[in-house]
């Protein structure tokens, strides 16, 4: 597979009305097979690339042009700094406000930078990518990803994260869990919820599984939801 090019200069980027520059980003991460039960220190891993010239471990970000979205964005630079795909988690796990390594005066605007961090579960690694000469990637554990975040906003959004998958791998394990569970046992429950199921009063165990069925399928719905497949 050969490499695409990376997107160079500043002649697309974006700025806001504050002259900060937009900055678009995410974390990868990929779940490991240790365990059933939801464990952030060992079910869940996450990629860190290498700075050019320096020795510290980012996560992928850049510049947000003026022709793509912000989802875009992150996704490309993914893509360019990583070389990964996968599917990315449209809600931003947030904005966070930071200095570019290459202009530290603290005097002046030039040099800030407005990030919006996305999760990004990898599907793909490649094995060429655009900006491969110039970075390494690695995966690690949260706890090693929280000892090489060099900058503070990096261990916030990584704080972040590790919330937001939190809930996720919770949600997910509930899903599973009411799968398993016999359509009689969820009958009570649907008398309750009667006003959403399908009714047939000729047959009560269809109108439990028709109402077992809107009930796993809106959980379903909740994990599905603002999911983007980086390509």
């Amino acid at each position: 597979m050969s490499a695409s090019l990376a997107r160079t200069g500043r002649h697309r980027q974006r700025y806001d009305e504050n002259n900060f520059r937009l900055v678009s980003g995410c974390i990868p991460y990929r779940l490991t097979k240790n365990g059933k039960h939801v464990d952030k220190d060992n079910q869940i891993e996450v990629l860190m690339i290498s700075s050019p010239n320096r020795s510290d471990l980012v996560f992928p970000k850049g510049g947000w042009e003026d022709d793509e979205t912000v989802v875009e964005a992150a996704c490309r630079e993914a893509l360019e700094e990583a070389g990964v795909r996968g599917i990315l988690r449209e809600i931003p796990l947030g904005v966070w406000e930071f200095r570019s390594k290459s202009r530290q005066d603290l005097c002046t605007l030039e040099g800030s930078c407005r990030g919006f961090m996305f999760a990004l579960e990898v599907t793909e690694e490649l094995d060429i990518w655009p900006e491969q000469k110039d970075r390494d990637r690695i995966w690690l554990n949260v706890k090693e990803a929280f000892r090489l975040c060099r900058y503070d906003w990096m261990r916030r959004a990584l704080e972040e994260f590790l919330r937001v998958m939190e809930e996720q791998l919770k949600l997910e394990e509930e899903i599973v869990e009411a799968s398993s569970i016999p359509v009689s046992d969820v009958a009570a429950d649907c008398q309750v919820m009667a006003t959403n199921c399908h009714v047939k009063p000729s047959n009560g165990q269809h109108h439990a599984f028709e109402c077992y069925k809107l009930t796993l399928a809106h959980s379903s719905q909740k994990v599905a939801t603002n999911m983007r497949h980086c390509f």
